[in-house]
């Protein structure tokens, strides 16, 4: 007699015509990687859309749900996420490898680093060779004072002439990587680079920006407005820019040069979200996304970075009060404990 438990037998997935092995509850990425396939990806939890790749035969299994990663036009053509996708049967699926193509590997070193906040830090550094990026991507991050040890960072900057590029490092419990950037003295320490990776970057158009950031995940928001404002934009745009206290707050001298440079409506929100009830602060309090019905423009695009659980509500309701999953970008910064929870 069969027993109705019997373990699953491995399947297979052809991924752009080459077949690999797939083990029960093993993801797609998990068993690309493991057979020496240099497949798309970034954080591995379901968060960044580096892993998206085309489901063009057989059944997966999603392990979270992939609505706000992926836009309503991705999932009507069959885009799955590989980390997050467990084949129930043989698969066959697509994958752009452009990105990986492009990856460069860059060395440098540290020339300036700067306590923006109690917890935030930002790394100046000066590159051996030029990296094309667009701004609003990330790259992988090593010191080689800390030999094993890759983060990924988004450019807190746009692309220089110089070479050089800036990150904001924002320390994380029990992080070996922030912990050692906020704990040490990295001036002049050499580094390296991989990237560009992402698709968080500024989409041409004339519709009015959102543009809202939580913590560190200012840092593509500056360079992306940057980039704008070099290129002369003129669209509508209001930056929403979440906190948890006064002391959370910074770049507000860089945020108001760029507003009285910038040609066209240009508001700004901070808001505060863990102030005890008699702190002096007049500004807006509470969720960043519960300020978000009141800026939003008809017809307006949004970017948004920061923790994933401020985007997945920003986009609830940015979905909510119409805006099109197609002109909502998300960036969400998941820290190496998601990853770690994730794989577990």
């Amino acid at each position: 007699m069969f027993s109705l438990f019997a373990r699953r037998r491995p399947s297979t997935a052809s991924i752009n015509g080459r077949t690999i092995g797939v083990e029960p509850k093993e993801t797609l990425l998990q068993a690309a990687l493991r057979q020496g396939l240099d497949f798309p990806h970034s954080c591995r939890v379901g968060g960044c859309a580096s892993c998206k790749c085309r489901l063009l035969e057989g059944q997966v299994r999603e392990l979270t749900e992939t609505g706000y990663i992926l836009s309503d036009e991705e999932l009507d053509q069959g885009y799955i996420l590989a980390c997050q996708s467990v084949p129930k049967s043989d698969v066959r699926i697509a994958v752009d490898m452009s990105v990986q193509q492009a990856r460069r590997r860059v060395e440098g070193r540290v020339v300036a680093q700067e306590r923006l906040t109690h917890d935030i830090t930002r790394l100046l550094l000066q590159l051996d060779a030029s990296l094309p990026y667009k701004s609003g991507q990330y790259a992988n991050l090593a010191i080689e004072a800390l030999p094993g040890v890759v983060r990924s960072y988004s450019f807190a900057s746009p692309p220089q002439a110089d070479a050089k590029v800036s990150f904001f490092v924002r320390r994380v419990a029990d992080g070996r990587f922030s912990s050692f950037v906020h704990e040490h003295n990295l001036l002049g320490e050499r580094v390296s680079l991989e990237g560009p990776l992402g698709d968080f970057w500024l989409r041409q158009g004339a519709a009015p920006l959102l543009l809202i950031a939580g913590g560190s995940g200012l840092a593509p928001i500056l360079a992306l407005l940057q980039e704008a404002l070099a290129s002369g934009v003129t669209r509508s745009l209001t930056l929403l820019f979440g906190a948890r206290e006064e002391r959370d707050l910074y770049a507000l001298e860089e945020i108001s040069a760029i507003a009285a440079q910038w040609r066209g409506p240009f508001r700004f929100l901070p808001v505060l979200s863990a102030l005890p009830a008699d702190a002096p602060w007049q500004g807006a309090r509470g969720l960043v996304t519960e300020h978000l019905a009141q800026v939003l423009e008809p017809g307006a695009h949004a970017y948004l970075c920061g923790p994933p659980a401020m985007i997945d509500a920003a986009v609830a309701q940015l979905v909510r009060h119409g805006v099109a999953r197609a002109h909502i970008h998300a960036d969400r910064f998941t820290t190496q404990q998601d990853t770690l929870a994730a794989s577990a």
